[in-house]
């Protein structure tokens, strides 16, 4: 058998694994949507749970309240809006990454007429602008909301949190997701991925639902209508193989429909103007209540209520006290009249599904089941047109409508985390756009015209999957050129859907050194210039490098060739992670495709596959033009070139005991953005300063209301002991007088001065009453103290003189305690002993109005002194080895003779047992045989089974087990234990080894103490 581990070696490798504190291992995630956010956290302990606020709310209302010297957020910037709607800015999200140009900022402006819009002529954005010192971006207020949400969830976590996983709306493209970005860089965040919100909820459905996923593909329609947006997702969920972890679940998002605008926000902004229409007409005022702007907005808040309670009541009365000069206000509103506003709002319900199914390439009858999401889908009438919409009987609700996006996203950043391990679930997200690639180049006619060809190079189609690279080659160039990276076929979208999409043209890509790289390797072939793109976890399209690659011929011997085919072979097995080999592997494809280091590179992935097939078209028809330098290129078209493909093939196969040999040259890029500008560092570096120095306000803020609050509450507080009899006890006449004067002054200096006094201030003033009264609140403290300390150490001192006897009356022979260590022991608790008696007298003789001599600091380091003495005792009898008893050789050979020869008694007392043969070993050990022991056979059976288990129990029977009564009795939460442990003791300390009373009662005493 394996020797078991001791406990404390468990304990020791357990705490050598765990986290260390100072590290932070949480991440969250925020659902960040137009008017609600939802944060979710992963910790240690606490899988994937909902962060609640400081209202203890699931949800918090994404709001910023900016005033001049003061910042809010949630629910209190909600409140200040129907006061003050000009400080306070919510549905920042349609103004991310949106020009001054475009509908949705008009739109806004339309919306929020308190706000003052005005265009930034830097980069063509928009900002907020207060004042000429209160400017805010949409960035910037965005980057605030996440700043705050961190903090949201660093208090629920009680740790550091920096890694997120956000969620933005499937639509979002490559300048709002930039935007999305930049916020959290502004907030201090690490952002893991952005993950699409449709994905999200996905992925939060599929998680769930992991047992149901098998190897036939289930198609799931998920319909989320939220506040400001609506999308429609066809999901694929299904078994894959994989070469890490064999087979898993996997999602993959097959078609996304969308509408910008329609949302629950519209129909409240229709019912709020139906209230205002309803009020003028009362004719309670003269007024125009649209013209107030404080009104609109109490108007804009009873009809986000009413919206509600009218998802489940025919009819509601709508209230409001005060709404405009001091009127009151007061209407009923039926769901009928509700549904009558917004005709045009539910005919476009069905619009995105027919959207998603049409990317899908699917049809309704392939989709098992429909699910809603989206606090907008709770509208009895959106589900009446969407049932008619899908043709279903009913609408499947198995999911949390408001918190299943943050919880998927929630559960991708514990994936993405390397703090945490989790069951693998395969996500293939999709593009919604299609991205290309246009590049010019000059042609010649055949009549000597120079002309210019316009080619155009898919890069990505519209619903590819990413994560994923891309590699494009441009065989024509042996000079610096450009190309331009813009978004591909738009058709799909409507106009307005165009018009708020914004530019098409995402960047230009300016290349510098191609010359010169030709020049340096004017012997080698060329390959082309190689552009890799790369398209990551977030959405976000990034031109990682652009490389000239030339290639070289090293003749090789012939009979080495198959060698070092298979060393290639090897290598390329051992090291294919590598850039090296991929490119290697891409060469020879890349005579017959001008895209192949694309599908080479990437030809492990599974979502390569399909997009290679299409670009393929387009690639080919260019090369057909380019056929000076890529003479494989038109082989299919005119036959007068099959002629030089048949000769090149001829040349490769006796070229082949050549070797070639590959140079990279990297090209310099300068890229010029067309959609958005990204601001510059020097614009981050500001913001993020100003959004620091809001914090520190915010934070000396807070610091100086937590001092005012804790001045304000000693002054009360202690106003009121020193009437308590307690207080009263400890004080003179004198002394009591005295600090009621100043606790007095003090109240009054707080109702003149100190409500605007500065955090310093109040901080001196607090400091001076602490002292003031720092003598009473000793003397208080000290004899609440007395009873309790004293207590621990008349206990402390009863079983550690009961430990001393009983140590002394272990037998010399299996004494471990030396005579020293012994004296140590008694030495300390007659010195601790004498101390007591000697300073409880003398406390004894003195005022409670006088300085303590017994104090419980001193009493608490006698306490550790003995403490540490029998610590010190006990943790020698852990390690000490027994003593060997020498054998009693010449008795037991007389003994076991004299039975042999003539004693046939004896060998009838003691009955044979099936024992092994170790029991006869063990019986010259004990007693001559009796008729006592007879009676006692019991007994002597259970002893003889625990010597032949363990050999050792006899022989620690004073140190093993004692360890057990010492452990016990040094702990300090077990000291009112000591009837168990002088019981323990007893039987230890015992001439005789009662080994099963000894057992019975070390488990009893572990048990009860």
């Amino acid at each position: 058998m394996r020797e078991k581990l001791p406990l404390w070696v468990l304990f020791c490798l357990a705490l050598a694994h765990l986290p260390s504190p100072t590290a932070s291992v949480a991440v969250m995630s925020v659902d960040l949507g137009s008017e609600w956010m939802k944060i979710a956290i992963v910790k240690p302990g606490v899988p994937m749970e909902i962060v609640l606020n400081k209202e203890s709310r699931r949800k918090t209302p994404v709001a910023v309240c900016l005033k001049e010297n003061e910042r809010l957020f949630g629910d209190g910037a909600l409140g200040v809006s129907v006061k003050n709607p000009k400080v306070v800015y919510r549905y920042i999200q349609n103004l991310l990454g949106k020009t001054a140009e475009n509908p949705q900022v008009a739109q806004y402006q339309k919306h929020f007429p308190e706000h003052q819009i005005v265009k930034d002529e830097k980069r063509g954005t928009v900002y907020f602008k207060y004042s000429e010192e209160m400017q805010y971006s949409p960035v910037e207020i965005l980057g605030m909301v996440l700043n705050y949400s961190s903090g949201l969830a660093q208090d629920f976590a009680e740790q550091p949190i920096k890694d997120a996983v956000i969620t933005v709306p499937a639509f979002f493209n490559q300048a709002e997701r930039r935007a999305v970005l930049q916020a959290a860089q502004m907030a201090g965040l690490k952002v893991l991925q952005l993950i699409n919100d449709n994905t999200a909820v996905a992925l939060n459905y599929g998680v769930f639902r992991r047992k149901d996923i098998n190897s036939t593909a289930q198609n799931v329609m998920f319909y989320d209508m939220g506040s400001g947006s609506t999308t429609a997702t066809v999901v694929t969920y299904q078994t894959v193989k994989t070469k890490e972890s064999g087979t898993q679940p996997q999602l993959q998002i097959r078609g996304v429909g969308f509408d910008r605008t329609l949302g629950g926000f519209e129909m409240e902004l229709r019912l709020r103007d139906h209230l205002a229409k309803l009020f003028n007409e009362q004719k309670k005022s003269t007024k125009d209540v649209r013209e107030n702007l404080r009104a609109m907005a109490k108007l804009l808040k009873e009809a986000q209520r009413l919206k509600t309670v009218l998802s489940a009541n025919a009819e509601h009365v709508a209230q409001i006290e005060g709404l405009m000069d001091d009127i009151d206000f007061k209407a009923k509103v039926t769901r009928a009249e509700f549904e009558a506003l917004c005709p045009d709002l539910f005919e476009r319900v069905p619009g995105p599904v027919q959207q998603a199914l049409a990317s899908s390439e699917m049809s309704m009858d392939e989709i098992e089941q429909v699910i809603l999401v989206g606090g907008a889908t709770r509208v009895p009438k959106v589900q009446e047109v969407l049932l008619k919409a899908v043709g279903r009987e009913e609408l499947a609700k198995n999911i949390n409508a408001d918190e299943a996006a943050a919880m998927g996203a929630v559960y991708q950043a514990a994936a993405l985390s390397k703090a945490f391990k989790v069951k693998p679930f395969l996500v293939r997200d999709a593009a919604v756009f299609p991205v290309q690639v246009e590049f010019s180049r000059e042609t010649e006619e055949e009549d000597g015209v120079k002309g210019v060809k316009h080619n155009k190079r898919i890069l990505f189609q519209r619903m590819a999957p990413y994560p994923q690279r891309k590699v494009i080659t441009f065989n024509r160039y042996n000079d610096d050129f450009d190309f331009y990276i813009n978004y591909g076929d738009l058709s799909f979208l409507s106009q307005d859907d165009l018009k708020m999409f914004g530019s098409q043209n995402l960047t230009t890509v300016k290349l510098s050194g191609v010359g010169n790289s030709f020049k340096k390797n004017s012997d080698a072939e060329s390959k082309g210039i190689k552009a890799h793109f790369n398209m990551d976890e977030s959405g976000v399209l990034i031109l990682d490098r652009v490389e000239s690659v030339f290639e070289t011929i090293v003749e090789e011997k012939e009979e080495e060739s198959t060698l070092t085919k298979l060393g290639n072979t090897i290598s390329s097995l051992f090291g294919g992670g590598s850039s090296e080999p991929s490119a290697n592997v891409t060469e020879p494809v890349q005579d017959e495709e001008e895209v192949p280091p694309e599908s080479g590179k990437d030809q492990d992935e599974p979502v390569e596959k399909p997009d290679e097939s299409v670009k393929e078209k387009p690639d080919t028809e260019e090369k057909t033009e380019e056929e000076p330098q890529t003479e494989e290129k038109k082989p299919d078209k005119e036959g007068s070139d099959k002629e030089q493909p048949e000769e090149e093939k001829e040349a490769e196969k006796k070229a082949k005991p050549q070797k070639k040999s590959k140079i990279s040259v990297d090209i310099g890029v300068d890229l010029e953005v067309n959609d958005v500008l990204d601001p510059s560092l020097e614009d981050i570096v500001a913001s993020r300063k100003k959004l620091q120095d809001l914090t520190n306000r915010d934070l000396e803020k807070q610091e100086r209301e937590k001092t005012l609050n804790s001045l304000e509450a000693f002054i009360f507080e202690t106003q009121d002991k020193l009437y308590q009899d307690e207080y009263q006890a400890v004080v003179t006449e004198e002394e009591k007088e005295d600090i009621s004067a100043k606790l007095s002054a003090a109240s009054s200096w707080m109702d003149e001065e100190g409500y605007t006094a500065g955090t310093k201030e109040l901080k001196e003033k607090l400091s001076e009453l602490k002292k003031l009264c720092k003598a009473m609140f000793f003397r208080v403290e000290e004899r609440k103290k007395w009873p309790d300390r004293l207590a621990a150490l008349d206990s402390m001192l009863n079983h550690s003189t009961i430990f001393l006897k009983s140590a002394k009356m272990i037998p010399e022979d299996d004494q471990i305690f030396t005579e020293v260590e012994l004296k140590t022991l008694e030495k300390v608790i007659n010195e601790t002993t004498d101390w007591k008696n000697e300073t409880v007298a003398e406390q004894e003789k003195r005022s409670p109005t006088e300085k303590p001599v017994l104090l419980s600091k001193e009493i608490e380091a006698k306490l550790s002194l003995l403490d540490r003495e029998v610590n010190y005792l006990l943790n020698k009898a852990k390690f000490a080895k027994p003593k060997p008893k020498p054998k009693p050789k010449d008795k037991n050979s007389t003994s076991t003779e004299s039975n042999k020869t003539s004693s046939a008694d004896s060998e009838k007392v003691i009955p044979p047992k099936n024992e092994t043969e170790g029991v006869e070993e063990a019986i010259p050990a004990e007693e001559p045989p009796t008729e006592e022991n007879k009676n006692e056979e019991p007994e002597t059976e259970q002893k003889v089974v625990e010597e032949t288990e363990g050999t050792e129990t006899s022989d620690k029977s004073n140190s093993g087990i004692l360890v057990v009564a010492l452990s016990v009795f040094t702990t300090s939460r077990f000291m009112s234990c000591g009837k168990e442990v002088i019981t323990l003791l007893s039987y230890i300390i015992s001439p005789k080894k009662h080994v099963p009373e000894i057992l019975h009662w070390s488990t009893h005493t572990k048990t009860m103490c």
